[in-house]
Formats: C-alpha cells, structure tokens, sequence
C-alpha cells in the first residue's frame, strides 16, 4: 500500500487569486499603487509606453478587476486577461533575473544591517536595500507579451497586468525578489545563515569583557578615603583676559565688565559663603555696575554703556546717570534716598531745620524727608545719614552732591565745599 506525498512546495512559483476591483483607480489620476516601490514597477512601464491611451484602458481594466489570478516566477509574471471578447488572452511581462554576484551584495546588505530585515518581515521596501543591487526595473527593463492582435507596447491587457502587479508589491515586496529570481523562504534561510556566521565572527573578536567586583564584596561595609583638601583661595580675584575689537563681536568693554564682575562675586562667594548683591533688583544691579565702571565723565565708550543697561530696563541714559552719582555718593542706601520719599518719625529730622538755622543757613522749606531751597536740597535716608542734592535754580532738577552725613550741617558743608 503506497501513502500520498503531500505536494511539494515551490518557492519559486507563486500564484496569486485575482484582485477584487478598485473603482476609484480607473481614473487616470494619481497614483495607482500605495508604496513607493509599486509605483516605481509602474514608472518604469509607463516611461517606455508609446501610447498614453492603451496606458488609461490598461489601467481602468485593472480598476475594474479583469485581470485573473497571477503567477510569478523568477523573469516572468502571467496572467489572463478580459478584453471585448469572451476568450480572456494569455498576458506575460518578462524582466531580467539578477546575477549570483547581484543577490550576494544584495544579502551582504541585508544581513548588515537588521533594520533592512525587519522592514522586509514588515512587509516594507528599504530604499537603500532596493539600490544596492537594482531591485526595480529601469526604463525598458520590462518585456510585455500578450496573445491580443493589438501591436502596442504595451498593449492594454500588459498594462493592466502590470498595474495589478504593482498591487501585489504593495502587499508583499517579496513578490520583487521572486521576479529577480528568489523566493521568500530561500531568501530568509540565507540571511539567518549570514547572520550566524556574522555574529560567530562579532564573538571570536569581541574584546575580553571588562574587569567585574562580585555584588557581595561591592555591598560589604567600608570606610573611604578622606576627600583631598580644597585648593587654596586667591589672594585677589583674577583678571580677565583681553577682549579685541571685531565686527559683529560682543563690545569689548562690556565683556570686560561682566568677566571682572563674575570673578570678584566667585572670589567673595568662596572666601564669605555670601553674595553681597544677590538681593539686588535688576536695575539695582544695572547703577552697580555702571557705577563700577572705570574712569570719570561720559566717554564715548561709557555713554555706549549707559545706552545699553538703560534700555535693557527701559530707562533713559540721564536716569541711570542720576542713579549712578547717588550710588557713588551712597551706595544701596543713596540709591534709595534718590528714589523713594518717605516721611521720618519724629526725631533728628524735626531738629534739622533748627540746626541749620543756627549755623546760619538759609531757610529749608520741609517736604517728607527732604528739606529744600531753591538750589539745595538735604534728604534724610532710613539709615539715619543726611545726603546733599543740587539743583539749577528753580528747575527741581536734583542731582545728588558732597558726602553724606549723620549731620545735616556737616553734610550741607560738603555739599557747599566749605
């Protein structure tokens, strides 16, 4: 008694059921494949028709579903084709399978690189997989055949042959490696093979693995080394370097005033643990450093500077100016007489005015903290000390003046000079 032998399969003969129509691929516009490569196995039929009307019938036939089942088979895809008659004609394309040496740089390219096989198990076409060994078929790489009287090229039952092919591609790229001459299961079986020898190479050249410290003795109870000690603080904060002129680059003297401004608060930080003008507000900070700038009067180099801060902070030159002499006059505290009136307790500032009335000056007229005359000022800061301001006569236009005292005469004696 003899047993059926089940058939065997072929790997390198697929047989596809025919495609359920697409109505809305009749038309002859857009594009009538889904993936980049399906419509590049079109392009290279479209490319060498001679005739654009057998391209559109070709393509409304396979719209509406005449083509019958395909079978590819390395070089060759074949199938039936419904005409006007009732007989459906014999229709191939032909295309050149590639060369041993063509699939082993094609393999060598897959096996390199997973993420091409991956794509491919993904049912997706790599660009740099399909280039690397003329995958698609160029220009005048595909052969049409068909048993229709029609003399064309391609005749419109080819062309509807192609278009629905190009529907399996999109599907299935391995559709493409079987026309070249290569089934999936052959081509998968290669690449596990590649991949093994690769990666038995990878191992024998691996570097030796690195020196390893069992858990047990990395978790055991030690004592560390004590920390070095510190490097020593800087007598002085350094100096910045030189910063030259370029166009387009920062201003120099800017550059010059930040870096000197950044090493004298990191040397006070690591010599105190304090920073003497962390507190400051923007514009407290702006009068600081402008007030630290070198040199007297307004050179071109400081006047660029006073631009600059004051319209950060959306002040004029002259308001920075201002606030800037009464920095230097009085630091934070001359800062804030200049800008903040406030009524005294009473107190010394009740005796001012006596005060100088005995010493012989003239009459002050008292404004909140301020006392007045048409050209002098005095104004009585919360720390207690007296701050000298001038003005052009009758202008109100009060520029801080001399140097401050607990006394309001002794501070309206530096304030005249005498």
């Amino acid at each position: 008694m003899t047993t059926a032998r089940a058939p065997r399969h072929d790997d390198r003969r697929r047989t596809f059921p025919a495609l359920s129509p697409r109505p809305g691929a009749q038309s002859g516009e857009g594009d009538f494949a889904a993936t980049w490569w399906g419509n590049a196995w079109v392009e290279s039929m479209e490319d060498t028709a001679l005739d654009v009307a057998r391209l559109q019938r070709g393509r409304a036939y396979a719209g509406r579903g005449q083509v019958d089942a395909i079978t590819i088979t390395p070089g060759r895809v074949m199938a039936y084709v419904h005409g006007s008659r009732p007989r459906p004609y014999r229709t191939e394309i032909r295309l050149r399978t590639l060369a041993e040496t063509d699939w082993e740089e094609l393999l060598d390219t897959a096996a390199a690189r997973p993420d091409h096989i991956a794509a491919l198990l993904d049912k997706d076409m790599p660009h740099a997989l399909a280039a690397s060994a003329d995958l698609l078929p160029t220009v005048g790489d595909l052969t049409p055949d068909c048993s229709c009287p029609d003399d064309g090229y391609p005749c419109k039952h080819a062309a509807a042959l192609c278009y629905q092919t190009a529907r399996l591609l999109d599907e299935d790229p391995f559709v493409l490696f079987l026309m070249r001459g290569r089934g999936e299961n052959e081509i998968l079986a290669d690449l596990t093979r590649r991949n093994a020898t690769r990666s038995a190479a990878e191992r024998a050249t691996a570097p030796p693995l690195m020196p390893s410290v069992a858990a047990l003795a990395a978790l055991a109870p030690r004592t560390l080394p004590e920390l070095p000690p510190p490097f020593p603080v800087p007598a002085q904060p350094g100096r910045p370097p030189v910063y030259p002129q370029a166009p387009g680059a920062p201003d120099p003297l800017a550059l010059d005033l930040l870096a000197t401004e950044a090493a004298a608060r990191a040397h006070m930080f690591l010599t105190t643990g304090l920073d003497p003008i962390g507190a400051l507000t923007p514009w407290q900070d702006a009068v600081r450093l402008a007030a630290a700038h070198p040199g007297s009067g307004l050179t071109a180099s400081t006047r660029a500077l006073y631009r600059a801060l004051a319209s950060a902070l959306g002040r004029t030159p002259t308001d920075l100016a201002r606030a800037v002499a009464a920095w230097r006059q009085g630091g934070l505290a001359g800062l804030a007489v200049l800008e903040e009136p406030w009524d005294p307790p009473a107190g010394p500032f009740d005796r001012a005015r006596p005060g100088l009335a005995a010493a012989d000056f003239p009459s002050f007229r008292p404004w909140r903290n301020r006392l007045s005359t048409s050209s002098l000022q005095l104004r009585f800061g919360r720390d207690g000390v007296w701050y000298g301001y001038e003005s052009d006569r009758d202008r109100e236009d009060w520029w801080p003046r001399g140097t401050p005292d607990t006394d309001p005469v002794g501070a309206l004696t530096a304030l005249l000079g005498r």
